[in-house]
């Protein structure tokens, strides 16, 4: 063997030794995805961040010097397609460190499974069952490997009726007002429908029987006018914006006089923009503490991230890219922890969410609402932020331009500081 080849052989075993060091010096995330499914006109701003934000850690760094290698897959809403994907994820010989999940029907699938494997999954989903970590409150099966950013889908609503209860008073309106669930036959917008229903009665509203409209914008007309002539004062829409896009301008065309309580992802910048003045006058809750280009320190740390997919960074950012940057950033911190106490296996990331107490990611101050994880009880907020959308004029053009002119606002309405009742544990 020539002193050439023995130089050859030894930079491969050199380059080899190095691949498999630098594999071995990675972690490994699991990111679900919606780009095309029944909620992609929200999951696709929402993953759009998650990659952005993992994107940007590993240009700073990554953690600990590990580079994060973040497995993005669009899974179309599907719950057999997020299965088949927390398979390849859970196999012991790539298994992940954390998933960042999506939907509350694939999220609540794997929910034992991801007990099982010590997968910690931060999702999409906002339902109350995942926030029982243990199953005390026997409302819901344990889910100790669940976390999400945000109020759940029930006290957003239970805010929303305390909301709605004091704007039927100080309307001075005679009687008891009238409400609706409204939304698809499906886990997502049904997560919330009992515990909501519940306290509408304890406020002294009347319920009424839910109107059911499917997740894809449709003619939703029929709706409306059983919407009209059921006489409801205040409709909660469960689905994504898309479809209620349709019913809200199908509402207005019936002429139906009902106040709307949009959940987390049922209204947003995008939304307002195509729906037009239909949009206007809808109540939500808001995940972070300021929206796009809002004053506050962190709103820099967001700029520089969303520059990761967007160097020119004149792209419009709606509240659900966000609310997802500030989900990615806890799972890092929590995946940080993890690294230094231990290695970043799945288990030990779930024990980083439990670090801190009123929590805001590192650059992310005013921008990310403060958040608490226990072993007990994961619920991060019991606080809901209050907002409704505000559009004066025509929608066309720019949503930059839009936003600007204050033709489309979200106007802060009210925080509401929800007691932590063991009786919602769950629920």
């Amino acid at each position: 063997m020539t002193i050439r080849s023995l130089l050859s052989t030894a930079s491969l075993a050199l380059l080899i030794g190095g691949v498999s060091v630098a594999a071995q010096a990675q972690i490994a995330i699991g990111h679900l995805a919606d780009y095309s499914g029944g909620t992609s006109d929200v999951g696709t701003p929402y993953g759009q961040a998650v990659a952005d934000t993992f994107a940007w850690v590993n240009k700073n760094g990554g953690i600990g010097g590990k580079k994060l290698n973040v497995d993005t897959n669009d899974y179309g809403y599907q719950v057999p397609r997020a299965i088949a994907l927390y398979k390849k994820w859970s196999a012991p010989d790539s298994k992940v460190a954390a998933i960042m999940g999506w939907g509350t029907a694939d999220t609540e699938a794997l929910t034992g499974f991801l007990a099982q494997d010590k997968i910690p999954d931060i999702s999409g989903s906002y339902a109350a069952a995942l926030t029982d970590p243990e199953g005390t409150s026997g409302k819901a099966k344990p889910a100790p490997y669940n976390f999400f950013y945000g109020p759940s889908y029930s006290d957003s609503l239970r805010a929303m009726l305390m909301w709605a209860a004091d704007d039927w008073k100080a309307k001075g309106k005679p009687g008891k007002p009238k409400f609706v669930h409204m939304g698809a036959n499906h886990p997502y917008p049904n997560a919330p429908k009992a515990a909501g229903e519940a306290m509408a009665a304890e406020l002294g509203f009347e319920v009424l029987p839910p109107l059911v409209f499917a997740l894809t914008p449709g003619d939703y007309s029929a709706q409306c006018l059983s919407l009209k002539s059921s006489g409801a004062n205040y409709a909660y829409l469960g689905n994504t914006a898309a479809s209620n896009i349709s019913v809200l301008k199908a509402c207005k065309a019936a002429g139906a006089d009902v106040q709307f309580l949009g959940n987390v992802w049922g209204m947003d910048e995008n939304a307002a923009k195509t729906a037009g003045d239909a949009a206007d006058g809808v109540i939500f809750p808001l995940r972070t503490a300021v929206g796009w280009g809002g004053d506050a320190p962190g709103m820099k740390t967001v700029m520089e991230i969303s520059k990761m997919s967007d160097p020119s960074g004149k792209i419009y950012r709606p509240v659900h890219y966000i609310a997802a940057v500030c989900s990615a950033l806890y799972m890092k911190e929590a995946i940080e922890w993890a690294n230094k106490n231990g290695g970043a296996t799945g288990e030990n990331v779930a024990k980083g969410f439990y670090q801190k107490k009123d929590w805001v990611p590192a650059g992310m101050e005013g921008v990310c609402n403060a958040s608490t994880w226990t072993e007990k009880d994961h619920r991060p907020t019991t606080k809901v932020d209050l907002y409704r959308s505000k559009v004066t004029g025509s929608t066309d053009g720019d949503l930059n331009d839009l936003m600007a002119k204050g033709t489309i606002k979200l106007e802060k309405v009210k925080t509401v500081e929800l007691p932590r009742k063991p009786e919602w544990l769950g629920w």
